[in-house]
């Protein structure tokens, strides 16, 4: 297969002769070279000499004979071979008559730095549709158009700089706007944090961010990067972004990336509470927590957080030792991992005596370890051992503050720094908040390829980020009590039934089949019946007992048109009550419930194109409608997953029982959000569900109302049928 495969989705590989053209060529030819270093052609060009790549590099110019001291050629039909890699930049007009010729002697993979395409206008759109017809016909693979370039250990195919030194097992740049990746290139080179390879994707008319992070898991092994670093404006593939995230991340690898701007999805046609809470990002959110993904916003931030993940890996622990040379530092990065939900514990006794033997008088041996501003290279050696010996099993990360007051030395300090980066058990993460003062020493300590960060603030927000990063959690299979066929049966036999709702495709379930498949998938709902006559309240009130609950059947959103009645206690309050609830438009029914006291919680579920189907969890009543304490999460979910969701929200403690409340039994509350995450992954025709309220207290939860939206698309053929095509794949 080739990359071009892998990029529509077909199969499940990547040739590695294509793979080995975009990131190790043996040949390149660069379209549009020129003597001009100004221009594109003529810097990537340079780029590519003046950083010593060794094969075949040619230029194709017809206006020259001799561009760079290169081999030079009037047209790519003149060169003496078959070039593994071209890199075209000249004018949008002119890529296509030059991609066909690529074509025809054998290129198959090409990087198009060339603006002037979909960026632009409708018309460079369709040119740019055009480009990856021909690629796609002739098994070509495209990179671009309107990228700055790669830049990989082989060669610099890139117009813009500085060029980073590159080194083998560091961090991934993936990124959609080449000026960020140039951008964040520069502040790598500033931090001291190495890269091993810089991706740009432009336009990614036919290759995407998703496609060369899939690229990277195909070929992952012990000499690859271990942090990947994405920057995305649209998450185009959602499907391919979790499906090799998360085998980059299982395979020890970890993503930190930016979604920035808007996926610009449009206006949500949504019946349910959930559909109408969730956005576009919350989709975007979900995914990245699906994925393993650690997600921040600016460029400064993802470059901290792959800092701490290439010096101390994927921390899990969360106690803190801090080593400081000045007080006030101390106390912010201590303020700011308590604020993460990180612990700066005591140290050992034995350790605080052993450290008060190495330090000056003075000095502070609790934690933060705060060593005074006079300390020497000898004595933050001797802490950093005496900590690593006595604390190695209860601490997970050592953040080590060091200015440069001035008075010499700090070239030897930073030396004892680099070997403890390198030796200590507990991960060494420097700060260096002097970096004008101890600039020499600063550039030595960055060629023994080590970086730093200069505030502890943006350390300990970086620490948490990781130390919180969301994990890959095992979607549960199966469920006791949960019956597929009967869930399919339910659905198969409301397609004649339910409420119109938007078009003709998406109907609202009636509260009986709703009822059914609520039963079938194990989400326990209380003793109910419809009333379609005054005369049937005797006997459902005689059987479900009084105080009782009473909800118009019809009208889609009950509360609004005053369609509950809560608390009717007696059968004459019934009667009069069935009569108010019929008299309202579209009331072809009353469904009538016990009263179920305890703590309301709303789940739910609704689908975003691409993404799947996202399911929501929150408390319900003004907590939904004002405050929106809600968290989402793509299905299908792990039993630990909802156990998380649950404990995010804001409004946790009412679970517990806070003010007099009675508590709530998480576990089964997780047990209905983990079967809610089934059944909408299970039945994609389900295309919005509310449990609002699921109510009740201890381990007694019910899924007091239902609403349940189905689109039903004519060439699906049944529900039953969808399953067993479905299972038969699997």
């Amino acid at each position: 297969m080739n990359l071009v495969e892998f990029a529509r989705g077909s199969g499940n590989g990547v040739v590695a002769t294509v793979y080995e053209h975009i990131v190790n060529p043996g040949s390149i030819v660069v379209v549009g070279a020129s003597d001009d270093v100004s221009k594109p052609g003529g810097r990537v060009a340079k780029n590519i000499v003046d950083h010593g790549y060794a094969g075949n590099l040619w230029a194709v110019n017809p206006k020259h004979d001799d561009v760079l001291g290169l081999a030079t050629f009037k047209s790519v039909g003149d060169l003496p071979g078959t070039p593994e890699l071209a890199i075209i930049a000249i004018p949008a007009r002119g890529v296509r008559g030059v991609l066909e010729e690529l074509a025809a002697v054998g290129t198959r993979a090409v990087i198009i730095l060339s603006a002037g395409f979909g960026e632009v206008s409708e018309e460079g759109k369709r040119e740019e549709l055009a480009l990856v017809e021909i690629a796609e016909r002739h098994g070509m693979t495209l990179i671009g158009p309107n990228c700055m370039g790669v830049l990989t250990p082989c060669y610099a195919g890139v117009f813009a700089g500085p060029i980073p030194e590159l080194e083998p097992g560091c961090v991934d740049i993936i990124s959609g706007s080449g000026a960020t990746a140039d951008f964040l290139a520069e502040l790598a080179i500033e931090r001291g944090l190495l890269l091993s390879s810089v991706f740009t994707v432009g336009n990614a008319a036919q290759v995407g961010v998703e496609d060369i992070l899939g690229m990277m898991d195909e070929h992952f092994g012990s000499g690859s990067a271990k942090v990947k670093a994405l920057y995305m404006e649209s998450v185009k593939k959602p499907q391919k972004l979790l499906r090799y995230a998360r085998s980059l991340i299982s395979k020890g690898c970890s993503i930190v990336g930016i979604k920035a701007g808007a996926t610009g999805a449009g206006k949500r046609a949504a019946a349910s509470h959930t559909g109408a809470m969730a956005s576009d990002d919350t989709a975007v959110q979900a995914l990245f927590e699906k994925a393993g993904i650690i997600r921040v916003s600016s460029r400064s931030e993802l470059l901290d957080v792959a800092s701490v993940l290439l010096m101390a890996g994927p921390i899990d622990g969360r106690n803190v030792c801090v080593l400081t040379d000045a007080g006030g530092p101390g106390v912010l990065l201590a303020d700011e991992l308590a604020r993460q939900g990180l612990k700066v514990p005591l140290l050992r006794e034995a350790t605080q005596k052993r450290l008060g033997e190495v330090l000056w008088p003075g000095s502070s041996a609790l934690n933060p370890v705060d060593c005074l501003s006079t300390r020497t290279p000898s004595q933050i050696q001797q802490a950093v051992d005496v900590i690593s010996e006595e604390e190695r099993d209860r601490m997970d990360v050592m953040p080590l503050i060091m200015g440069d007051p001035g008075m010499g030395g700090i070239a030897e300090m930073y030396d004892v720094i680099a070997r403890a980066m390198d030796e200590s058990p507990i991960p060494v993460i420097p700060v260096f908040p002097s970096p004008i003062t101890s600039a020499l020493a600063l550039e030595d300590f960055k060629a023994r390829g080590k970086s730093y960060f200069v505030d502890e603030v943006q350390l300990g927000r970086s620490l948490g980020r990781v130390i919180n990063r969301p994990r890959l959690d095992e979607p549960v299979e199966t469920l006791p009590g949960y019956c597929r066929e009967a869930i399919s049966r339910a659905l198969q036999g409301d397609e004649a039934h339910g409420s119109a709702h938007a078009d003709n495709t998406r109907t609202a379930l009636a509260p009986q089949t709703a009822a059914a498949l609520l039963r079938a998938a194990g989400i326990p709902i209380p003793g109910q019946a419809v009333a379609v006559g005054v005369e049937d309240l005797d006997g459902i009130c005689s059987d479900l007992g009084f105080p009782v609950v009473m909800k118009v059947v019809g009208p889609l959103h009950k509360t609004d048109v005053g369609g509950v009645a809560l608390n009717v206690a007696s059968i004459e309050d019934a009667r009069d009550t069935w009569r108010r609830l019929m008299s309202i438009d579209g009331a072809t029914g009353v469904l009538v419930q016990p009263m179920i006291e305890g703590t309301e919680l709303i789940m739910g579920a609704t689908r975003e194109e691409g993404f799947g189907a996202l399911v929501m969890f929150g408390l319900g009543g003004v907590f939904t409608e004002v405050l929106k304490d809600v968290r989402f999460a793509l299905a299908p979910l792990g039993m630990e997953k909802c156990k998380r969701m649950i404990d995010s929200i804001r409004g946790r403690r009412l679970l517990d029982g806070a003010r007099g409340g009675r508590a709530v039994n998480v576990g089964a509350a997780a047990d209905i959000l983990a079967r809610v995450g089934l059944l909408v992954s299970d039945f994609p025709e389900i295309a919005e569900l509310d449990l609002n309220p699921v109510k009740g207290y201890g381990s007694e939860l019910y899924a007091i109302d239902a609403r349940i939206i189905v689109e039903r698309r004519p060439d699906e053929g049944g529900a039953l049928a969808r399953l067993r095509s479905r299972h038969h794949a699997r």
